[in-house]
């Protein structure tokens, strides 16, 4: 089957080494396209939950295509966020076509694009860190948790659901923050004239036109690789949103693989690693 042409993908939060990461969809969307940029916006390995007990081969696959990409001479930027935040010290590193960066300009048929992660603009990020890990190790959990009801779901002929999608519909907190996020983003790239300013970090795939008295700027956002399963293309002067749509859900591909990660929910061991967190 020949391979779909991309001119530029977009591809944040994949979170590699956790239980939620969606690998082998991301192979098989990595293994459909023929891009000729690929663009890593953050979070792409989870250095923050990084368990030397859980990185699975398809985990290994995902960067085994990334260093393919750079051996066939396609340009590959790796963007730093919040989770593999400890590489912001190599930045500037390059190896080839690869390139690690904490933000990225391009020109793009001539408009400037701005790249970013994103989680500069996350308050608890900037002054409560160990709440920000202490989330992410309850999000983690969460998606574990969504992963065994939709299991069950699926075996009584039920809809799937995603848990963490509804929480963040039905808290106006959680509305607020996804705005505000979109909305200073925006506000600060019209200030830099940018005409495109792509982000990640919240976890919500978006392409939106924002508009102010001092100009206008397309705010997009890559989504991620957890719930979503979504990326950002750039083909013929316009960026669109791809959606994994083979096996939107996919949590759980069958029974055997079902009961390893039952085996990995260790109760106690994860209230103390909340404990600990906390500390």
């Amino acid at each position: 089957m020949p391979k779909r042409p991309v001119e530029i993908v977009v591809l944040s939060d994949i979170h590699l080494g956790t239980y939620g990461c969606h690998s082998k969809e991301l192979l098989r969307y990595l293994k459909s396209i023929d891009p000729k940029m690929i663009i890593l916006n953050g979070d792409i390995i989870d250095i923050w939950q990084f368990n030397k007990s859980y990185f699975p081969e398809s985990h290994l696959k995902i960067l085994r295509r990334f260093l393919k990409y750079v051996s066939a001479d396609i340009p590959v930027y790796y963007l730093t966020g919040n989770h593999d935040e400890m590489l912001r010290k190599f930045a500037d590193f390059e190896m080839g076509t690869l390139k690690l960066q904490n933000k990225l300009v391009l020109e793009l048929d001539g408009k400037k694009a701005w790249f970013f992660h994103g989680d500069v603009f996350d308050v608890t990020m900037q002054y409560s860190k160990w709440l920000a890990k202490l989330g992410a190790i309850g999000y983690d959990s969460l998606i574990m948790l969504n992963t065994f009801i939709n299991y069950f779901l699926t075996k009584l002929g039920r809809e799937k659901m995603s848990l963490s999608q509804k929480i963040k519909a039905s808290v106006k907190n959680a509305v607020k923050f996804i705005n505000d996020f979109e909305n200073t983003a925006a506000e600060i790239a019209i200030e830099k004239e940018f005409d495109y300013v792509i982000c990640g970090h919240i976890h919500q795939a978006e392409k939106k036109l924002y508009s102010n008295e001092k100009g206008s700027v397309t705010y997009l956002n890559s989504g991620d690789w957890v719930e979503s399963l979504t990326a950002l293309e750039y083909n013929n002067k316009s960026w669109s949103i791809y959606q994994f749509r083979e096996d939107q859900s996919a949590e759980i591909h069958d029974e055997e693989s079902f009961i390893n990660l039952a085996s990995k929910l260790d109760v106690k061991s994860l209230y103390n690693s909340l404990i600990a967190k906390a500390e």
